[in-house]
């Protein structure tokens, strides 16, 4: 026991030295997973204080298979991979094109042991949970590629170790993150407003399709630029799940700065008013330069600006409220004077 006790403990030191580890104010924290980046989920068991899982969450979904291809030789010979887009704590993305018509498309790579969340289908085989909701979606809208909000999966490959998810790629198009900087590190409120008034329309209908994101920031949100008007893409599903009505989560998947308040007060969110919670986010950030922390913001540290519009404001007030009972549905938000 004792040597065993002695190689688990050496074990922990050579990770820490290795910097997969760091432990800051009571809370554990992956290094190479940035909370800019694709984002990671903590369990909470008191007030301050978290612990990472790697737990896999099953459920029941229906899985069209027409999409589904399992040989690598498939993928070589129906896609061309350049270079790469981004990578994140759930699989990294290039860029490529579909042979056949030099189509662009965006290649997602997810190692079978990033796959945090998992569906069960009919015959009880599990898969990737993001796999699930975007087979899910694009049976719903079927010959809607380049329509939807939410980008669309082409195809899917199951190479065993890893899959491969072949998705739309608008071009031209930036995330909004680097869509602000372009515009002078902020946005003006009218074209924060093209932009929001999208997004909450575009996470409304997930939700009622019963899809829950999780992750909405800059980072995943998408700007189409090949038009006077800029259109909203949603990307990355890596961390979404199937929601049932008045469903209560006690882990945290999503980015840790936007950590709704009720997770660290009740250890626990829900589905509408965290969506809310990150649309004020969004909104926040695309108005002002600097990042949004929630637990900065809890402690006034940071402000909204007073020059905005009092509607504007109104709008932000109210999906950044720090009780979630008093947030605004997203039905509500589609109402807001500020989007009319």
């Amino acid at each position: 026991m004792a040597k065993e006790s002695r190689g688990r403990q050496q074990r922990v030191t050579q990770e820490k030295k290795k910097g997969m580890w760091t432990r800051t104010k009571n809370q554990w924290q992956t290094k190479n997973v940035s909370s800019k980046q694709l984002g990671f989920y903590i369990q909470g068991r008191a007030k301050g204080t978290f612990r990472l899982q790697r737990r896999v969450i099953c459920v029941t979904a229906v899985i069209k298979q027409d999409l589904l291809f399992v040989c690598s030789g498939e993928f070589q010979a129906r896609y061309v991979e350049e270079h790469q887009l981004g990578e994140g704590g759930c699989g990294a993305v290039f860029a490529g094109y579909r042979i056949e018509d030099r189509f662009p498309v965006a290649i997602k790579h997810i190692p079978k042991n990033k796959v945090y969340c998992k569906v069960a289908d009919e015959s009880g085989k599990k898969l990737s949970v993001e796999v699930a909701i975007m087979v899910k979606l694009a049976g719903e809208a079927e010959g809607s590629v380049g329509i939807s909000a939410p980008v669309s999966l082409l195809e899917w490959f199951d190479l065993g170790k890893e899959l491969i998810l072949v998705l739309e790629r608008p071009v031209p198009a930036v995330d909004l993150q680097k869509y602000k900087a372009e515009n002078g590190r902020t946005l003006t409120e009218d074209k924060a407003k093209v932009i929001l008034k999208q997004l909450v329309d575009a996470v409304k209908e997930l939700e009622d399709k019963h899809i829950f994101h999780r992750d909405i920031k800059g980072q995943n949100i998408l700007i189409e630029t090949g038009s006077d008007v800029p259109r909203v893409r949603i990307i990355d599903f890596g961390l979404s799940c199937f929601v049932k009505q008045r469903s209560l989560y006690r882990i945290f998947y999503g980015t840790p700065l936007h950590i709704p308040p009720e997770w660290y007060i009740r250890s626990c969110y829900r589905c509408g008013p965290t969506t809310v919670w990150q649309m004020g986010v969004v909104l926040y950030e695309a108005l002002h330069a600097r990042y949004f922390s929630t637990a900065r913001f809890l402690t006034k540290k940071l402000s909204i600006k007073k020059r905005l519009s009092t509607e504007c404001r109104n709008f932000l007030d109210a999906c950044l409220a720090i009780v979630p009972e008093k947030r605004p549905t997203l039905e509500e938000l589609q109402l807001h004077p500020w989007l009319r």
